[in-house]
């Protein structure tokens, strides 16, 4: 194949960039009177969820509320590598109509999961009666982005594809089979992009509402998640207010960053594995704002030196909310940091309560008291907020580690989980495809599994992922 040079006008897929024009498409037809924000999405759906008494709104869908879990992970619980695949959404609602239970109840957390703008693109093309694909063109044409649009027919995509590329000892490509669309599967070019950062600013031409593109910049009225609104995170960088949004699909990457304040946007596309531009874009906006290092924004070590703690007093298994471990051991005489995907680290004492990693001293942990009289450790580092972790109760002493040895299945997709006891602590994990897993029961009742937690119950057990929460497993 012969090498083209990359152009302003080259098409690359955006991802997750593309939920700002799913919403962006609900939002007309909101303007239009034909939908709302309190819909309960079972008006167009009617069968998913029959057990699930309280409202699943076009809202809770929009800021990530709705509980519905991320199909990509359900895939992948079933042993799918999703890019093998040719899914469309008929095959996400089909997988969504299996599912009985969500994450949580509606509207009272936040967890992003690409299904809930799956689910919204499958919504317009039942309130407008034409495929989404067709619909989203129109508003294209309108904003004046003639080659952006959502891809449904991986066959016909036409244009110059900056084709994406992946370097394992030399670059490499791969085939685009995917058709699924409103999460990402958007193909645009440099041109199109800064056309719509116009239209966000209310420059540029175009027969588009501007009320429409305004409101879809701001957070959704009356919502408890400031978050997340039309397809855009809201935060801070830097003390700065700013919007945002990234988007990954194998090698494709983009974000997308804007400063309302200061009338500026950066937008990277790329088709290399080897760029990571959430950090490039970032340091662009260092450079053209003049910002100063990221340590100067957030505590990058702890204030003071607390009580003296001792070794063995910090060994054991700490974990935050959403079960992030980090566990201490000692080995040969010195202190270890073990956590999943990563190869543990040596730690050495720098205070009281102060550790550091040996060959990286800005990586501190603290050890306090929570108010719970819990032991805690606080991570400190250079590039990120500090964060802290519990320290999980003790084993106890009369378990019985083979109890929970057996075979267990989920009906919603038809996995299945084997667990059988190695030695100590350490368990033989065995899921879909014959894929086998060390677990590490970390308290009496929870037990880590590569990039997941199972919370055993009475006849059976809970498993937790990314975006996948309370899956649940009967024993057979």
């Amino acid at each position: 194949m012969d090498s083209i040079f990359i152009k302003s006008s080259t098409r690359f897929n955006i991802a997750s960039n593309g939920k700002q024009f799913t919403a962006l498409a609900i939002l007309t037809l909101m303007n239009q009177k034909k939908l709302k924000l309190d819909d309960d999405i079972r008006k167009w759906f009617p069968t998913i969820y029959p057990t699930i008494k309280e409202n699943i709104t076009v809202q809770s869908l929009l800021n990530h509320s709705s509980g519905i879990r991320d199909c990509y992970d359900l895939w992948s619980l079933q042993g799918y590598t999703w890019w093998e695949k040719s899914f469309d959404n008929k095959d996400v609602l089909a997988l969504i109509e299996k599912q009985v239970d969500l994450n949580f109840k509606p509207n009272t957390k936040y967890l992003y999961s690409n299904t809930n703008y799956i689910l919204l693109a499958l919504i317009v093309e039942k309130v407008a009666k034409k495929t989404f694909a067709d619909y989203t063109k129109e508003l294209f044409l309108q904003l004046k982005m003639p080659n952006t649009s959502f891809e449904s027919n991986y066959t016909k995509i036409s244009g110059q594809i900056a084709r994406a590329y992946f370097n394992f000892g030399s670059w490499t490509t791969y085939n685009w089979i995917w058709n699924v669309v409103g999460d990402g599967t958007i193909f645009s070019t440099l041109e199109d992009q800064i056309q719509w950062e116009k239209l966000v600013q209310g420059k540029g031409s175009t027969t588009f509402k501007r009320e429409i593109i305004a409101q879809s910049q701001q957070v959704i009225l009356n919502s408890n998640f400031k978050n997340y609104g039309y397809g855009l995170e809201f935060g801070k960088y830097k003390e700065l207010d700013y919007t945002f949004h990234e988007g990954a699909t194998g090698a494709w990457k983009a974000t997308t960053i804007r400063f309302p304040d200061k009338k500026t946007a950066m937008i990277t596309l790329t088709n290399t594995g080897k760029s990571i531009p959430y950090n490039q874009t970032r340091q662009m906006a260092d450079v053209i704002l003049n910002l100063q290092p990221t340590k100067t924004y957030f505590v990058t070590k702890p204030t003071s030196i607390g009580n003296y703690i001792s070794e063995d007093d910090i060994l054991g298994t700490y974990l935050t909310e959403n079960d992030f471990a980090f566990t201490f051991e000692k080995r040969d005489g010195k202190i270890y940091l073990k956590r999943v995907g990563r190869n543990d680290v040596e730690l050495e004492r720098e205070a009281a309560n102060i550790f550091h990693q040996k060959f990286d001293t800005a990586f501190k942990q603290e050890f306090t008291t929570n108010t719970n009289g819990k032991t805690q450790v606080t991570a400190y580092y250079t590039n990120h907020a500090p964060y802290s972790l519990t320290k999980v109760d003790e084993i106890e002493k009369d378990v019985d580690f083979n109890s929970i040895n057996g075979n267990y299945l989920n009906s919603e997709t038809n996995t299945s989980i084997t667990i059988k006891h190695l030695d100590a602590k350490n368990y033989e994990i065995t899921l879909q495809n014959d894929y086998k897993a060390v677990g590490l029961l970390v308290a009496t009742y929870k037990m880590i599994v590569d990039f997941y937690t199972i919370e055993f119950i009475n006849g059976g057990l809970f498993l937790n992922g990314d975006r996948i929460k309370q899956v649940l497993y009967t024993k057979q």
